[in-house]
């Protein structure tokens, strides 16, 4: 739906697998980043693409897999094949498999084109946290994919559960990563980190650009070409 609550997470992600190339190595963070998955082709084998979407994307997980596949049907899954979210995966044709020392020096070598990963915050200069927020940490491999990744695209709700703004002047979480994020999408907005601060690309149907400065706890200036955010 649209409007004051915004899209739906599936279709926030199906937002960002539209900005994902064609030819990129892709790594999905654990949450909502995994369901960008489900919206993007995967070739002949696991096509979940939109028709006539004949992009090749290849999907990186920490663990050691580089052409992972989509989730098994149930009853077929296989547990000693699984995701860093060690969830049940499956394989695509060509698809290779190493150890996580090889697999985290791909990261912080730069030969990951994208990593979509959620956040507790994300500052106005792209600033990243999204590990802890003071209890249990659970940073993963998110810091270095943080670094390591030639881009961040960054998929949160806009505000918390009790209406508090994620994205923000400057975290008070404990950083990630400092001005890593390439682009944010939330269930309002599409904004993209520049030089020139936090730039609105998209603002979903009957929410004006006044309404999304209100939940935002940073300045925001609207792109010279604004779009509708619009998903099916």
């Amino acid at each position: 739906m649209t409007g004051s609550e915004g899209l739906t997470r599936d279709r926030m992600a199906w937002r960002v697998a539209g900005d994902i190339p064609g030819g990129s190595y892709v790594n999905l963070g654990i949450g909502m980043p995994e369901r960008v998955a489900h919206h993007l082709p995967r070739g002949k084998e696991g096509a979940q693409g939109k028709e006539g979407d004949n992009r090749q994307i290849v999907f990186h997980s920490e663990n050691g897999i580089l052409g992972l596949g989509p989730p098994p049907p149930q009853g077929e899954e296989d547990f000693d094949l699984i995701s860093a979210g060690k969830k049940p995966a499956t394989a695509v044709p060509g698809s290779a498999f190493f150890d996580s020392a090889d697999s985290f020096a791909m990261i912080r070598g730069g030969h990951i084109d994208i990593a979509v990963l959620g956040a507790f915050q994300v500052s106005e200069s792209g600033d990243l946290a999204n590990w802890t927020t003071g209890g249990v940490p659970a940073v993963g491999g998110a810091m270095d994919l943080a670094q390591g990744a030639r881009q961040v695209f960054v998929i949160t709700d806009h505000t918390t559960k009790s209406g508090e703004p994620k994205i923000v002047k400057e975290c008070t979480y404990p950083l990630t990563g400092a001005g890593v994020v390439t682009a944010v999408y939330t269930n309002l907005a599409v904004i993209d980190v520049t030089p020139r601060g936090l730039e609105v690309r998209e603002l979903v149907e009957d929410l004006s650009f006044e309404e999304l400065q209100q939940r935002t706890g940073a300045p925001l200036t609207p792109s010279p070409d604004i779009k509708l955010l619009l998903a099916p």
